[in-house]
């Protein structure tokens, strides 16, 4: 019998009624819905912008950009006209007086209102403010900034991933709106499907809207009510965003090729609606449907190379002997991407995560979900790019909830395999973790069963940020200290180093005693040894 994590963190953190119903349940009217959640944390921008402005996939002289006409965010239909039209305007200066570009976008409830906006002719490397007009009112100020060309002397990004509404405040967004970086990576789980968990105030700060949620109006609501939270709108509004997607998205676990009809309905319903609360840009053009592209090469200047990966679209079933989790055609583009790579770091957005992890000594995998459901593709992959000479990579993952980091070897199952790069799991924004204790009593368990394992903390909450230079990649591990509270302090708990030309990663000495429940000792030489 298989153990779902997820499950037992659900389990390990439920507690008081859990039966007790959250006010948007059936029977209020949108309004009565949206001011109850109001009651219990979720805010908005003033109507018709209620969800607030984005921006995404930055490029030298192109940036996207998004919001979404909900007067009403937590009704299923707006009560607008079947098409609005949106004025939008891009200038130099926070006050929008130095217009570089404008124009009208459609907004059609087919997309519930969403807009799309593609800005070209912009300069590289530089900031931007924007805002959209509509029905006689004006959105809030977005700010956000275009890819460089040429040479780049530093570049800075944040990573953030799950973000449970139920399980704590976004202090951990409210952090990332405040940092000095260039863009943001979101790594996936940006909402929940399930329904309500309960236990409101003992065991969470809020609840969901209602139960599972299964049709495109049910999760056009759950996305809104995310968005309820002023501290994600406004990291939203900070900073251009690249993103990838994970499973709750739609549904946990998933298999994008998998499933019949009535699963085929709701992933259409999920991925729709994902589109139209993202800054997304997609190569097939505006619509974005059926099935919106996630992965994608972008370039930072000369200085890094960002390959976003989809691990969820394509994939096959787990533990299959041909089983696969990119696909063939996203398989054959990274492998090409591979062999074409400029010199420049290597950074793979990767929702799940890539290492092997064998939860004791001689155990089995932990989670086939992730890449350790799909051997043969995780050792071809990591076989080509030994083979092809690529350095300097270093792959960003979500998914654990506990922060990691791991030597990537080509065999993980041969300690002396080829070292060919680095992977950083972030800690998630919110979503529960396992407890104290299991971590205490597991994370040295995890150490001796996979040698490539150089640290593990599974008792904080937040985001990295990574500072990106010629010489060197550092990891600044950034937690909050309270997921009740919305203004939670963000503090930073350890660094990690990663120099250019060396694979491998160490931790930085002026951090190297914070506190966690595994770490390398890196004074004593581990014997070879197999699992």
């Amino acid at each position: 019998m298989t153990v779902n994590r997820r499950d037992l963190l659900k389990a390990a953190a439920a507690a008081g009624a859990l039966n007790l119903a959250w006010p948007l349940a059936a029977g209020l009217t949108p309004a009565q819905a949206r001011e109850a959640a109001e009651r219990l944390g979720a805010e908005y921008d003033p109507a018709p912008f209620t969800l607030g402005v984005a921006s995404g996939d930055p490029q030298p002289h192109s940036v996207l950009l998004w919001t979404r006409l909900a007067p009403e965010p937590l009704a299923a239909e707006q009560r607008l006209p079947e098409v609005v039209e949106v004025d939008w305007v891009v200038a130099r200066d926070s006050r929008l007086r130095h217009v570089v570009a404008s124009g009208t976008a459609p907004a059609s409830a087919t997309l519930g209102h969403s807009v799309h906006v593609p800005v070209g002719g912009l300069t590289p490397g530089r900031h931007y403010w924007y805002a959209f007009k509509a029905l006689g009112r004006t959105s809030r100020v977005g700010r956000t900034r275009t890819a460089p060309r040429g040479r780049v002397s530093k570049v800075t990004f944040a990573a953030a991933n799950c973000q449970a509404f139920h399980d704590g405040f976004y202090a951990a967004h409210r952090g990332i709106a405040r940092e000095n970086v260039d863009f943001v990576v979101h790594l996936g789980d940006y909402i929940y499907e399930h329904g309500q968990v309960g236990g409101v105030p003992e065991a969470h700060v809020r609840d969901h809207d209602g139960p599972e949620i299964l049709t495109l109006a049910d999760y056009r609501k759950r996305h809104a009510l995310y968005k309820g939270d002023k501290s994600l709108r406004e990291a939203h509004a900070a900073h251009p965003w690249f993103l990838t997607w994970d499973d709750h998205e739609v549904v946990n676990d998933y298999s994008g090729t998998g499933g019949g009809a009535p699963f085929m309905r709701r992933r259409a319903a999920a991925y729709q609606a994902w589109f139209e609360h993202m800054p997304h840009r997609d190569s097939f053009g505006g619509m974005a449907l059926p099935d919106p592209e996630i992965h994608r090469v972008r370039r930072w200047g000369d200085l890094l190379e960002l390959s976003v990966l989809d691990l969820r679209s394509y994939r096959s079933a787990q533990n299959l002997a041909d089983g696969t989790i990119l696909g063939a055609e996203q398989k054959a583009w990274l492998k090409r991407t591979v062999d074409r790579a400029p010199d420049s770091w290597h950074v793979w957005a990767n929702s799940i995560m890539l290492s092997q992890l064998r939860g004791r000594p001689g155990g089995s995998y932990m989670f086939t979900d992730q890449w350790d459901g799909f051997l043969a593709e995780r050792k071809e992959v990591l076989g080509h790019v030994h083979k092809s000479g690529l350095e300097d990579l270093v792959v960003i993952t979500g998914d654990w909830h506990s922060a990691f980091v791991d030597d990537i070897r080509t065999d993980f199952d041969q300690p002396d395999s080829p070292l060919v790069g680095t992977e950083f799991t972030a800690h998630s924004v919110t979503s529960g973790a396992y407890s104290p204790e299991w971590n205490a009593a597991n994370g040295p368990l995890m150490g001796k069963a996979n040698p490539h394992l150089k640290y593990f903390e599974g008792n904080r909450y937040g985001y990295d940020v990574y500072e990106v230079t010629p010489r060197r990649f550092t990891t600044h591990m950034r937690v909050i200290a309270d997921r009740r509270d919305p203004d939670s302090p963000v503090t930073t708990l350890t660094k990690f180093h990663v120099d250019r030309g060396k694979a491998g990663s160490y931790e930085d000495e002026g951090t190297k005693r914070s506190p966690a429940q595994y770490r390398r000792d890196e004074s004593l030489r581990r014997p070879p040894s197999g699992t």
